[in-house]
């Protein structure tokens, strides 16, 4: 399929999607409340659904609304599931420590580079505390045994991920836990959204304190936020000279992303440093706005070559394509 695209300035108003982010952890909170929640979620994506379709093999009931999705709760757990995560890490490494907590056995399928993404040192930190893991497959983890609670200790270097599944975890089982991140924390923004869905249904974690709450309590009715990550295109466009206005951001959001205004402000200086410890997903984008201004360094982005992609070779790939 041959596409040409003509330039032109852009103006108007768009609103933001809605975060993939928030999306999977309000998910999972719903779908072990007290009662069923209309979670508001105008848009979604195959991310997105294949954390619901994991959720309901677990036992909660998800109907897509026009509005977003209406949850009810697990009232039942399987004693056996089969949960298709995709090529979505977030899916994967957040619903192997709560089926571990929960004591389902499980079958995990993955797609793409989903299978060559790490797990480590999740894995062995589940291990250490009562279930045991192994790859039958390529594309297949199988999960049985039992979260024990207690205390957990995980880096923050590899992935936020990782903490946000065990603090799921810990909120599911029956008494109180505790858990250890070591090294430096790596996209902490992440961690936050976690703890604040938690917080909206009622799980107050106290510094790394968890106690567990099964059921959660359901607020009845709770919004996906915009999504920071997506609108930093039409901030970069529009820090590029083009006319819009942006709807739907929430300026006291937990997303790491919303960092984006102030780095594209950043980006206009010659000799821009950017740390991307904790906005790897702004990469992309703010590469094509350094080129199109003075260039600059970026820092501390190795983690993006763990993505679906290598995002360090396809970034250089297309600002090299580009003339930068």
């Amino acid at each position: 399929m041959d596409i040409t695209i003509y330039p032109q300035k852009l103006h108007g108003e768009i609103a933001a999607i809605p975060s993939k982010s928030q999306a999977h952890r309000l998910l999972i909170c719903a779908a072990f409340s007290d009662q069923p929640t209309d979670l508001i979620c105008p848009a979604t994506n195959q991310d997105i659904e294949a954390t619901a379709g994991c959720l309901q093999a677990l036992g909660a009931k998800i109907t897509r609304t026009e509005n977003g999705y209406t949850v009810i709760p697990v009232s039942k757990l399987p004693e056996t599931a089969l949960l298709n995560c995709g090529e979505s890490g977030s899916t994967l490494r957040f619903m192997l420590p709560i089926a571990g907590a929960l004591g389902v056995k499980t079958t995990f399928l993955m797609a793409g580079r989903l299978p060559n993404r790490p797990l480590s040192p999740l894995w062995e930190e589940m291990e250490r505390n009562g279930c045991k893991l192994s790859r039958p497959t390529h594309d297949t983890i199988f999960l049985e045994g039992k979260l024990e609670a207690g205390n957990y200790t995980i880096s923050g270097s590899v992935s936020s991920q990782y903490i946000t599944g065990l603090l799921y975890a810990m909120a599911l089982l029956e008494r109180p836990c505790h858990l250890e991140i070591t090294g430096k924390v790596e996209s902490k923004p992440y961690i936050d959204m976690t703890r604040q869905a938690l917080s909206d249904f009622g799980i107050k974690t106290d510094g790394n304190a968890v106690s567990g709450s099964r059921p959660f309590h359901s607020p009845g009715r709770i919004s996906v936020e915009g999504d920071w990550s997506n609108g930093a295109f039409f901030f970069a466009a529009k820090s590029l000279g083009n006319t819009l206005d942006i709807s739907g951001l929430s300026n006291s959001s937990c997303q790491g992303d919303r960092a984006c205004v102030d780095i594209l402000k950043e980006l206009k200086s010659k000799n821009a440093v950017i740390d991307a410890a904790d906005i790897p997903d702004l990469v992309p984008i703010l590469a094509v706005v350094a080129g199109a201004y003075h260039g600059a360094v970026f820092k501390n982005i190795a983690r993006l070559r763990l993505k679906e992609s290598d995002r360090v070779a396809t970034v250089a790939a297309m600002i090299n394509a580009l003339g930068g």
